[in-house]
């Protein structure tokens, strides 16, 4: 027993330094109105509080970051689910698609959003004069309408891909067995979908409908790299603002008080979340 509290003492007391405690200051100093710099400050209470619901770019933030989040994580599921039933299938070079489809989340999402900044910045109106589609021959990330949609096409192709490998192993823990026997009492592909492969990967559909939800409600690296909040706000999620208003803005209480309401909120959805998705499954 010594030994093994040996061992994991000294992660602990790193992860207590590092993250345990500034985010217990942090807590600490939503109660107060330290702008981040002045070497003094005063309590104030729940003012920060119920501040937060009185601003308006953060109540504009709150909306972009469930819209964003909300569609991405159904996309995300979609396409994921699609991918892993194609790749579970009989085809050919099936471990080579495998390691395709997996490649893009090996890259850093900033990384991937450089990419595809410099692709809609450069190539996207080429591509749509070649294509003869006027309509689109702008900059997606210059408009309110082209750069949420934009953030949200590169979210979904590079995280389509952890996704896949967890609907990948859901599937692949379902008997052969099951399919022939359905097969010979004449169920077509979309009744085996409905009747044995969606009830018997219902827990890796709820994990990733949670994991989903939760991470895209932190957006932050993408936005930062494809819009840095623009253009005029429209794409400024909750972690950007907290971030920019925070360190920059003076606003470092405040938004303290902000990132303290969001985590409650991310908590309370991922529990109802879990807690649906679970008596789903019992149904299924």
């Amino acid at each position: 027993m010594g030994t093994y509290l040996f061992m994991v003492l000294p992660a602990s007391i790193l992860f207590f330094i590092f993250h345990t405690t500034p985010a217990l200051m942090g807590i600490f100093y939503s109660f107060t109105d330290w702008n981040g710099l002045r070497p003094s400050f005063e309590i104030v209470g729940l003012k920060n509080y119920l501040n937060v619901f009185k601003d308006k770019d953060v109540l504009d933030a709150y909306w972009f970051t469930f819209k964003f989040a909300i569609v991405t994580t159904i996309i995300v599921n979609i396409v994921s689910l699609s991918i892993a039933l194609a790749l579970n299938s009989r085809i050919k070079f099936k471990n080579f698609f495998k390691g395709l489809y997996f490649m893009p989340y090996i890259l850093s999402m900033l990384i991937v959003a450089y990419i595809f900044n410099y692709f809609f910045a450069n190539f996207w109106i080429d591509i749509m004069s070649y294509l003869g589609i006027e309509k689109w021959m702008v900059n997606p990330l210059g408009n309110s309408k082209g750069a949420w949609l934009a953030i949200v096409f590169v979210t979904v192709w590079q995280s389509a891909a952890f996704n896949t490998v967890l609907y990948l192993a859901g599937l692949q823990t379902i008997p052969e067995d099951l399919y022939e026997a359905s097969s010979l009492d004449g169920a077509n592909k979309w009744q085996e979908f409905w009747g044995i492969t969606f009830p018997l990967i219902a827990p890796f559909f709820t994990i990733n409908m949670v994991l989903s939800l939760k991470g895209f409600l932190q957006v932050f690296d993408q936005i930062l790299a494809l819009t840095g909040g623009g253009p005029f706000g429209v794409t400024r999620s909750i972690a950007l603002l907290i971030y920019k208003n925070g360190f920059s803005g003076n606003e470092f209480a405040f938004q303290s008080a902000n990132a303290v309401v969001y985590f409650v909120i991310i908590v309370a959805i991922s529990l109802i979340q879990l807690r649906y998705l679970q008596k789903r499954e019992m149904n299924l």
